[in-house]
């Protein structure tokens, strides 16, 4: 049954669902971990992959998925994934070894490649007026932004009183819900078109382009510069040219590479993804900060770094009121011109200054929230009804990438920057077998720092110096980018076109 277009707020409601879901899922399994590492005798390769295998497959299935909504209705393949998603997270929750639970894990992410792209797609589809599409972009956002900052309260709480599973089980209820009110409640969009079977050879192409570099971004992040992460990102590029060489000879390819001919199409991904590289970036660095300097345990680390989520939310929200009254242009240059000025302050942190810090990342996240919270609007805008599904997808994609891109880049740049103010900072007398130890990282320099008197500061001090520069570095990237979306970003005229094009099922 479809729903009247009178009441897409309703069916926005029920989009909030997976998006709450996938948010708590991210946010509360670096708790479980210690837990399940243990009661799963996990070793410490196999509990990176418990972490990493879940992103992986997301951004490798996101064009895939995307493309497949498109063609066989994004509110079916939403209900096919929120079922899939259901059942993996009680296999993931009930497993009785590492591998399992890797498997289950892998599946989650498949799963959830789904969800992402067909939310995305039917608030395009729900909302044709660009400044409505824009609001309810921001209450999306804000949902995705307020399960990330509820997930730790509330996964500290399973914790304490359930086994590590039950973190697992806390999407279950989300997705039953999803089934039985989402054919109700939500209206069925898919493109209007001959069904062309999807190519299953661009599939594979995909996948074997998106994984290798991602793998080896989180690799070279994790583990510094090793031929096999190298190797695995250029392998993933000669096949991602591969993938582009097909896409453009195919009657229906899986990605249209015309999207990226529209001027505000690419301007608004590439601030999307130049967006998440500083913020994963700095994100890690701070945490890091307010840990290995400021001396903070991992939960009072938790409770500082709420601020920056709660600005996000409110940020996403008033950043498409905003827009009602001044181009999304001028909107999305204003935050990341905050953004900037936020990161400026970052600068200025001290090993004292935690309080600074917070202050900056206050600033930056709510200045960051309104890029993210209008680029999408844009994108999809752009981007004709029956593509939503893919444009959403590529968004998606992009983020993923620039979360990796951010920790491997600037993460080694703070590092870069450690190294080599410790280097003139190590307190004379620092024995030679130590040496190594302490400039290896902030960490390594902690544990070796009660045998040499003065390290303990000077390492402190030269994390904070990395910090600071990279605090620069975003700045300058925000502040030109907002030169670029005031001068480039507009209103796609394609954003007041009927959904025509496509045809409820």
């Amino acid at each position: 049954m479809d729903v009247p277009m009178s009441r897409p707020w309703i069916g926005l409601a029920v989009l909030a669902l997976p998006t709450l879901l996938i948010s708590l899922d991210v946010s509360v399994l670096y708790l479980a971990l210690p837990q399940l590492g243990t009661d799963l005798h996990a070793d410490a390769t196999q509990q990176l992959w418990i972490l990493d295998i879940y992103s992986f497959m997301i951004a490798g299935f996101l064009v895939t998925m995307g493309a497949l909504g498109d063609r066989i209705g994004r509110r079916r393949l939403l209900l096919i994934g929120a079922a899939a998603f259901g059942v993996a997270s009680v296999v993931a929750a009930y497993a009785t070894s590492a591998e399992m639970l890797i498997a289950a894990r892998a599946l989650l992410g498949v799963a959830g490649a789904t969800l992402m792209p067909s939310t995305m797609a039917l608030i395009r589809n729900m909302f044709p007026d660009p400044k409505q599409m824009g609001m309810a972009i921001g209450v999306w956002f804000s949902c995705f932004m307020g399960g990330m900052t509820l997930g730790p309260l509330v996964g500290g709480l399973l914790l304490q009183h359930f086994w590590w599973g039950s973190v697992f089980l806390l999407g279950v209820p989300f997705m039953v819900l999803l089934l039985i009110v989402g054919p109700l409640l939500l209206p069925e969009f898919r493109a209007e078109r001959p069904d062309h079977p999807i190519d299953l050879f661009s599939v594979a192409l995909s996948l074997a382009a998106i994984l290798p570099v991602i793998y080896g971004l989180k690799s070279l992040a994790r583990d510094g510069w090793q031929p096999v992460a190298l190797a695995a990102i250029v392998a993933g590029a000669a096949i991602g040219v591969l993938f582009v060489r097909r896409q453009r000879i195919l009657a229906e390819p899986l990605l249209d590479l015309g999207l990226f001919a529209n001027r505000t199409f690419s301007t608004a991904l590439g601030i999307m993804l130049l967006g998440g590289v500083v913020m994963a970036g700095l994100s890690l660095l701070a945490s890091l900060y307010l840990q290995n300097v400021a001396g903070l345990s991992p939960l009072s680390t938790g409770l500082w770094l709420m601020p920056q989520n709660i600005a996000m939310v409110v940020g996403s929200m008033v950043a498409p009121a905003l827009a009602r009254r001044l181009p999304e242009g001028t909107v999305t240059a204003l935050g990341l011109a905050l953004a900037g000025v936020g990161l400026l302050v970052v600068t200025q942190v001290t090993t004292a200054g935690s309080g600074l810090l917070v202050v900056g990342l206050v600033l930056a996240s709510a200045g960051i929230s309104f890029p993210m919270a209008l680029t999408m609007n844009l994108m999809l805008a752009a981007a004709p009804p029956e593509k939503a599904g893919s444009a959403a997808s590529v968004s998606e994609t992009s983020g993923e990438f620039g979360i990796a891109v951010g920790i491997a880049t600037l993460g080694s740049l703070g590092t870069v920057v450690y190294r080599s103010v410790l280097a003139g900072d190590l307190p004379a007398g620092t024995p030679a077998e130590l040496v190594e130890t302490a400039m290896s990282s902030l960490t390594g320099a902690l544990s070796v720092a009660g045998d040499v008197p003065g390290l303990l500061d000077a390492a402190r001090g030269a994390f904070t110096g990395g910090l600071n520069v990279v605090g620069a570095v975003g700045a300058a990237i925000f502040l030109v980018l907002a030169l670029v979306a005031a001068t480039t970003l507009r209103t796609p005229a394609t954003a007041k076109t009927p959904v025509d094009a496509e045809r409820p099922a």
